[in-house]
């Protein structure tokens, strides 16, 4: 019988001192950043795949296939009421399509850090805050009609 009790004994005693060590320890010692610190950095943010059209003498001769990624305080993202994405895709989509020393035919010679740039300072204005710290080409093709119409 006394066995008994004093099993239960040193139970309650384990007990009690494994909850004030992991309550000392989540208070005190925790081995994950704080909230604030886990928020600091850049996040970088993927756009939707867009297609411009190449209008050249009143016909659409091709598409261009754009993916962009853009980059944003993570702090400063989570804090925004309106996402940037949808300012980054109409930005792009108005400069490639608006861009006159843009030969579809030749893209290896267009400049994309002019269109980079561009993006980024007009979504800022747009936002009226620096908030796109960079904006990155993931992806930049032409594609033309007959191509296009081909895929399913």
């Amino acid at each position: 019988m006394i066995r008994l009790v004093l099993a239960g004994l040193w139970v309650c005693i384990l007990t009690a001192g494994t909850s004030y060590g992991v309550a000392y320890w989540k208070e005190n010692g925790s081995l994950l950043p704080a909230k604030d610190e886990y928020l600091d950095g850049l996040q970088y943010q993927k756009t939707r795949a867009l297609s411009v059209p190449m209008v050249e003498n009143g016909n659409v001769q091709g598409y261009i296939v754009a993916r962009f990624v853009y980059t944003v305080e993570a702090r400063t993202m989570h804090q925004l009421n309106v996402p940037p994405e949808p300012f980054v895709v109409d930005e792009a989509f108005r400069r490639i399509y608006a861009d006159d020393r843009l030969d579809f035919r030749k893209l290896a010679r267009y400049d994309l850090s002019i269109l980079t740039t561009a993006i980024k300072q007009r979504v800022n204005e747009r936002m009226q805050a620096e908030i796109v710290q960079d904006v990155l080409v993931e992806d930049f093709n032409y594609v033309s009609k007959d191509e296009f119409q081909q895929k399913p």
